[in-house]
């Protein structure tokens, strides 16, 4: 079916697809008759699918990356395409309207998109009103819901941490993990963090203040995929140093290689992390380089290029315990979710 929708959605801007696409989904997660046909259609109820992660139950092991929804506004429609776990954000302690438009491009030629959204959201207060509801109306069941944190872009560097305490503080009763975003490249200077005595600071601050709470939450950091080995050994240190429950590999790249689209459409682009089928191959051989590092305690969250079962695959074979959608969804459709969840 989404075979006759795409052309369609594909004849419009990425951003009005985006939006069409939510529209017509919370539509449809709001009539009884629909809500039910998606739930036959996408969902499944197979207790064989659970995967016991962090201390927590996934219905699957199929998540969707964060970017999607970044304000939690679409979890009912959401949760009807079948996803185990659905990961909120960025979120930034003051809404901002990201980059100016246009800031997200299609590949088609090599099922990619380029994207510098630049954190646009309406703010954590915003965020937690929706979770609130959300939780309200479904006290128990559904799928888990993270939380991606990040700071404004106002916020200078050496004042990071108080912006994701901010969110973490705020957030804290209505997620079941959190995310650590220091590598977003549309954000100027955020990919600083990621560098170590920065980022140590950073996570050990969180720590601090999860360890205090009665019941702490996993802490997960998500980092680029054009850190070197030698930075990549510098976040397996810090992930043990802190004691983080894990690390999501990865995020959207600033490399342009080996690309079908004509290098003057993409220098016409301009900025931008790149997602989709060209980062598949550098997501997986980051997750088995840290899967060697970090041993089998540590949680690896697969994400990049995951287009099918075959290429979810590849990610748990390389280290991952679970995987995040979100390129594939806009070139593979809906049915990609019960697709790789049934055949991870």
């Amino acid at each position: 079916m989404y075979s006759i929708f795409k052309p369609l959605l594909f004849a419009l801007s990425p951003e009005k697809a985006h939006r069409l696409t939510f529209q017509l989904l919370d539509l449809a997660a709001s009539i009884p008759p629909t809500r039910w046909w998606m739930r036959a259609m996408f969902c499944s109820t197979d207790k064989r699918m659970e995967r016991q992660v962090m201390g927590l139950t996934f219905p699957n092991a199929v998540g969707l990356a964060a970017g999607f929804d970044k304000d939690g506004k679409h979890l009912a429609g959401l949760t009807c395409l079948g996803f185990g776990f659905i990961e909120v954000g960025t979120v930034t302690p003051l809404a901002q309207d990201g980059n100016p438009r246009p800031r997200l491009f299609r590949l088609p030629e090599d099922e990619a998109l380029i994207n510098r959204m630049g954190f646009n959201n309406l703010g954590l207060d915003a965020l937690v009103e929706e979770l609130k509801r959300w939780r309200e109306k479904n006290p128990s069941g559904g799928p888990i819901i993270g939380g991606n944190i990040g700071k404004n872009k106002v916020t200078p560097n050496e004042k990071a941490v108080d912006d994701y305490l901010i969110c973490f503080d705020k957030l804290f009763p209505w997620v079941d993990y959190f995310v650590v975003n220091v590598s977003s490249p549309n954000t100027p200077g955020l990919r600083e963090l990621q560098e170590k005595e920065p980022l140590t600071r950073l996570l050990n601050e969180l720590q601090t203040k999860n360890r205090a709470q009665t019941a702490p939450k996993p802490i997960l950091l998500k980092i680029a995929p054009d850190l070197t080995d030698s930075q990549l050994d510098d976040i397996a240190d810090i992930v043990r140093e802190t004691g983080l429950a894990g690390v999501i590999a990865t995020n959207t790249t600033i490399s342009r290689n080996g690309l079908n689209t004509s290098e003057a459409s993409v220098t016409a682009i301009g900025a931008g992390g790149l997602s989709g089928a060209p980062v598949r191959a550098r997501a997986t051989e980051v997750i088995r380089y840290l899967r060697r590092k970090l041993g089998k305690d540590v949680v690896i969250i697969g994400v990049g290029g995951i287009d099918s079962a075959e290429s979810a695959r590849e990610k748990m074979a390389a280290g991952a315990d679970l995987v995040q959608l979100y390129t594939g969804l806009i070139y593979k459709g809906p049915g990609l979710v019960k697709e790789v969840a049934g055949g991870v």
